[in-house]
């Protein structure tokens, strides 16, 4: 008696030509969306570090009543080194020489030219380029006027492109 294995290893074309084909597809879903995730990451980033600095802004302000300073605030990079690096100079109360503290713990680095998802300074006015369109969203410490400091860091960009950093 003569037994005969039939033994097949290895998968056929079609088998082969099916899994490229849905790999394909899996590819074309996943990579779209893993862009626009990142886009969002800029974005909420970005959220963050505005949230960051009004409450920042808002403290020092509240630190400077406290002491009697009533100087204003008028530069979040006083050094030029970054865009949130340390507050203007404060009035010096008490014989004390004027002082300036920090805005963040960590320093937020300029664009570089042609730069995105990032931002510009030129006190009172900080700009933040969005990373999708490129567009400049501007952000100010000056009340509307444009004359006097208000302590607070308003968005004076569009509505649309405000309403998506601050909301």
């Amino acid at each position: 008696m003569k037994k005969t294995l039939n033994m097949s290893s290895g998968f056929t074309l079609l088998e082969v030509i099916f899994v490229i084909v849905i790999i394909g597809i899996l590819a074309g879903v996943a990579i779209p969306k893993l862009a626009a995730t990142r886009d969002d990451a800029e974005i909420a980033k970005a959220k963050s570090t505005i949230a960051s600095v009004r409450a920042a802004l808002s403290t020092e302000r509240q630190l400077r009543v406290l002491r009697g300073d009533f100087t204003p605030i008028t530069s979040l990079n006083a050094d030029g080194l970054g865009a949130f690096t340390v507050f203007s100079l404060d009035g010096g109360v008490g014989g004390n020489p004027p002082v300036s503290r920090p805005v963040l713990g960590n320093t937020v680095p300029i664009c570089a030219p042609g730069g995105r998802a990032c931002w510009n300074a030129a006190a009172p006015v900080y700009t933040y380029v969005l990373p999708i369109s490129g567009n400049r969203v501007t952000f100010s410490i000056q009340d509307a006027n444009g004359i006097t400091y208000s302590g607070q860091f308003r968005c004076t960009g569009s509505a649309d492109d405000c309403r998506l950093l601050t909301q």
